[in-house]
Formats: C-alpha cells, structure tokens, sequence
C-alpha cells in the first residue's frame, strides 16, 4: 500500500505491527531488511503526519514560523491529506 494514503492511525499501526514481528524474531535477514525498511517508511510517514499537526497548531495559535512569515499551512501540507480524508 502507498504510504502517502495511510491515515496516522494506519501507518502506527502497521509500524507497531513491524516492530513486534522484528522483535519477534524468526524472519530470514532478508525479510528483516525489508521489515526494517517498512518501519522506517512508515516512521516518516508518522513523523509527516505529526509536524503537520504541528505547523496547523502553530499557524492557529499565531505563533508559528507559518504565522510570522505569512505562508499558509496548507501549502506547506499540500501532499499530506489531513483527517477526515480532506486534502
């Protein structure tokens, strides 16, 4: 699945799905690379979803790099799809 379409919820979920299998381990080193480099993806994933929040916190409150330069947080957030499935 693309990462660009999972919700936060969705790419936690499946990141903490990786780790536990890591963790569990068992997995040829192939597939532990390749489990690695999901829950790196999805990681960022998270991270994207969460300075996202941030900025619009920020840009809301009017303290924010955002507010004090003017640019709106939707263009910085243009590829990220906020909750609720709005873009």
């Amino acid at each position: 699945m693309d990462l660009k379409g999972l919700s936060y919820e969705q790419a936690r979920d499946e990141l903490v799905a990786v780790v536990a299998r890591l963790e569990a381990g068992g997995a040829s080193l192939e597939e532990s690379l390749e489990l690695w480099e999901r829950g790196e993806a999805l990681a960022a994933r998270c991270q994207e979803w969460l300075d996202g929040a941030r900025r619009r916190l920020d840009s809301s409150r009017g303290d924010g790099p955002s507010a004090q330069h003017g640019a709106g947080v939707a263009g910085a957030d243009a590829d990220v799809q906020q909750p609720g499935g709005a873009r």
